[in-house]
């Protein structure tokens, strides 16, 4: 096994190379650099970068070339892309992103900023799934062809199949808009912090209440689904019959033999829990007005921001490389008779 990790962490140094270099060159290939948004903005007298992917010529802005020259100094861009992909990894050893074109501070402060936010819908959708579907997968298998299978296959594949955005919008009507059961959006209330710690943390779980159900729906009745079906092969094998023949309670077989065996298919997407800490999602983040992780990488894109996508990508790609191996890890732990020589 820790042969097999030395390869995978090795592999990992490639494989990261392969992404950046993509994802690098295709933004920098991208009509509407930072250089040609900043022109436009100087056009109009904006005081910061546009948002759209609009293109000027020179003749265009009105700006004379010693201004031009300038910003391209200033962003960088007085230099070819493979010293600029150079550059960018030689500060990446110092955990060094750059600075955000838009917010014009550092990337990794812009992160930080946006990382609360992602990081508890993150964890708490996750936990939250697994906690619900594996306890409900295993019943449903136990009880397979029964009333209960039946309504609950219904009642999943029901809202499996309703778009987030519908979802969202449903939500916000009925429970916050004519119910005034939950706030419309935001993360916390206006008064958040003159509240007490057990207001506080009330006030958090209030808001949080109908952006997570948009986050976790869609993964209840993919992980519930995977979940029966695998505990359904288990429970057909010789060893679990044997098990029954012993005489054994059919608590103890399907808790003790049986859920072991059935958990090897649901660890692999374990590896997600790294990919909580940098969960996001554009529309739900929007339609809630949660200011997190999706939405500032959807903001970045629009208004060009090379640094702050390179550092998404850089923790994105880095978190699912370790993911999968957490993934192959838990595999181990769960049937120790897998190799991985």
């Amino acid at each position: 096994m820790i042969v097999y990790l030395i390869r995978r962490l090795l592999l990992m140094i490639p494989t990261f190379l392969g992404i950046t270099i993509v994802t690098f060159a295709l933004i920098n290939l991208a009509p509407g650099s930072p250089i040609e948004q900043k022109l436009q903005a100087i056009r109009f007298g904006a005081a910061g970068g546009g948002g759209g992917g609009a293109t000027h010529s020179r003749g265009d802005t009105g700006v004379n070339e010693e201004v031009i020259e300038a910003l391209k100094k200033q962003y960088g861009f007085d230099k070819p892309m493979h010293v600029r992909y150079w550059i960018w990894l030689k500060n990446l050893s110092r955990l060094d992103f750059g600075e955000s074109f838009t917010y014009q501070e550092p990337v990794i402060d812009v992160i930080k900023s946006k990382f609360p936010v992602s990081l508890q819908f993150g964890i708490a959708s996750l936990f939250l799934t697994y906690l619900v579907c594996i306890p409900l997968g295993v019943r449903k298998a136990t009880r397979a062809g029964s009333g209960f299978d039946r309504i609950t296959t219904l009642i999943l594949n029901f809202t499996y199949s309703i778009p987030p955005l519908v979802l969202g919008i449903f939500l916000i009507v009925v429970f916050a808009g004519k119910l005034n059961l939950f706030p419309i959006g935001g993360f916390q209330s206006d008064d958040y912090e003159s509240l007490t710690t057990w207001g506080r943390f009330t006030d958090r779980l209030h808001h949080f209440v109908l952006p997570l159900i948009c986050y976790v729906i869609g993964g209840f009745t993919e992980l519930s689904t995977l979940m029966r079906n695998s505990m359904l092969d288990v429970i057909k094998s010789d060893y679990v019959r044997t098990a029954r023949a012993k005489g054994l309670s059919e608590r103890v077989v399907v808790f003790k033999h049986a859920l072991r065996n059935a958990l090897i298919p649901i660890a692999t997407g374990l590896g997600g829990f790294f990919g909580a800490f940098l969960a996001g999602s554009l529309i739900i983040e929007q339609m809630f007005n949660l200011d997190g992780i999706g939405l500032l990488g959807y903001q970045s894109v629009l208004s060009r921001d090379y640094n702050v996508i390179m550092g998404l990508t850089f923790i994105s790609s880095m978190l699912l490389m370790f993911g999968r191996i957490f993934s192959d890890v838990i595999y181990v732990l769960i049937d120790p008779r897998i190799d991985f020589k």
